[in-house]
């Protein structure tokens, strides 16, 4: 069943229109998976992907979304052509079968079957013939790397081209070329998945991911596998957050779900965007717009923590899809996840952004990064101290015996010591991790233990930072 404008729903459909069942038997995690495992599933999934040409819109991206399915219950929902978002309007829908430069022996120079990067994405249809120097105002290329073909599009505006190495560009001859793109630009619609895990509390965080780009890795594929190896994590644990994940088209389909989700989009407490995530960099993370929200604090709590190289850069109005949910009507608390940032590694936007650019431990290292920061969001919460006129006696409770370092359960004196003096129910677990400069995990260790022992009391205003009800 297709959707009316203004009326987002489920739906799918094959490339001939027959409807499709959603598939119900989702890969679930094995437990005790080691991180270099993941790491190869991960790249696995961006291999298996890599070959498809995907748009803002059209049949490569639904074609995408039906293999996550095949990981996480994704609800795939469509959005007519012509719908108003904002001061945006949902494009017609692209889709393309073939492509090709031809000399005038018949010889394809420039094939879209050797790589869907050859065709300037959401290019016209076209078949003519034409001089070299006509074609050459249609061509592009990356001078500085002459053997990479680079990526560019043509969403909004009608227009064709194609893109090629340098290499190839010089050796063409001064004679007439057959180009021809086979490719429809007709009413249609805008694709995206969506996932909803419910929690305790109605309460969101938001993962979201664009999955638009046709043969890149890195900048695509990186994100859409962590987001969907995150989804498969947290369907095994217990959540006090809800938890959505989002793969929609670049920019446009934050914008499309932005303006048919504006009321509830306000529950987002938290969010990241998943971007570049999968190459041997150092992590790297993009402040949310509001610079110190709970988000950003616990990102960079954990990357502090970790014990490898980081960097923490602020907001700004470029980038990702934290732009939309950063504007300013909603000014929503979401960061953007990354190793190397977009632009800042030579493969960016080309054909070198490939399988062989992909690190197994970086996206494992990410998938790690990511859920120690949403494990850090779930356990954080306030407390009141119940003895709190001096120091409680720790020796007759039996916590002097938890001090130490023989067991992985064993808690810090100092972290028992920071819980209880700023557990007033105005510090969230957080606060009293940084004021003390100590780990998270050592501190929570610290409130359980104290908290099994009658001396902390759990307080509903210990999440007033984000408006979340403590259960």
């Amino acid at each position: 069943m297709r959707i009316d404008a203004g009326d987002v729903a489920s739906a799918e459909h094959d490339s001939d229109g027959g409807s499709i069942v959603a598939d119900t038997k989702h890969r679930i995690p094995r437990e005790g998976t080691q991180p270099a495992d993941l790491g190869q599933e991960m790249l696995a999934l961006i291999a298996r992907l890599y070959p498809i040409c995907r748009s803002i819109t059209g049949e490569g991206f639904r074609q995408t979304l039906r293999i996550l399915r095949e990981h996480i219950p994704l609800e795939i929902r469509e959005v007519p052509s012509g719908t108003d978002v904002f001061d945006w309007t949902v494009p017609r829908e692209w889709n393309i079968r073939d492509a090709y430069i031809k000399n005038m022996r018949g010889e394809r120079v420039v094939d879209f079957q050797r790589s869907n990067l050859h065709v300037v994405n959401y290019s016209v249809p076209i078949h003519a013939t034409v001089s070299l120097a006509e074609l050459k105002e249609h061509l592009f290329t990356v001078p500085d790397h002459p053997d990479w073909v680079p990526y560019r599009t043509t969403y909004y505006q009608d227009g064709w081209g194609f893109c090629l190495s340098q290499n190839q560009l010089d050796a063409l001859q001064d004679d007439e070329y057959e180009v021809c793109i086979d490719s429809s630009l007709e009413a249609g619609y805008l694709a995206y998945g969506e996932l909803c895990l419910p929690g305790e509390t109605t309460d969101e965080i938001l993962i979201s991911c664009h999955a638009c780009h046709p043969s890149l890795c890195n900048d695509n594929l990186s994100g859409v596998a962590l987001a969907t190896f995150l989804a498969q994590t947290l369907r095994t644990r217990h959540r006090r957050y809800t938890y959505r994940f989002l793969f929609i088209p670049g920019t446009i389909g934050a914008i499309t779900w932005l303006c048919l989700n504006e009321g509830s989009a306000r529950r987002i407490a938290h969010g990241l965007v998943l971007a570049c995530a999968g190459d041997a960099g150092h992590p790297t993370y993009k402040r949310s717009r509001r610079g110190s929200a709970e988000i950003d604090r616990a990102m960079a709590h954990v990357l502090q923590h970790s014990g490898r190289p980081y960097e923490m850069i602020d907001f700004s109005p470029y980038g990702y899809d934290e732009r939309q949910y950063c504007s300013p009507g909603f000014n929503l608390p979401v960061g953007c996840f990354m190793r190397t940032p977009h632009g800042q590694y030579p493969e960016y936007h080309t054909s070198a952004d490939n399988v062989n650019l992909m690190s197994s431990t970086g996206l494992a290292d990410s998938h790690a990064l990511c859920l120690a920061t949403l494990t850090l969001l779930e356990q954080n919460r306030a407390y009141v101290n119940r003895h709190a006129n001096c120091e409680p006696q720790l020796g007759k409770r039996g916590l002097y015996r938890q001090i130490g370092g023989q067991t992985d359960t064993s808690v810090d004196e100092r972290a028992l010591l920071w819980v209880l003096n700023l557990s007033d129910g105005a510090h969230t677990l957080l606060d009293i991790a940084e004021r003390a400069s100590l780990p998270f995990a050592g501190i929570h260790r610290a409130a359980q233990a104290l908290l099994e022992h009658g001396l902390l009391a759990e307080t509903r205003s210990g999440a007033q930072t984000t408006g979340v009800e403590a259960v």
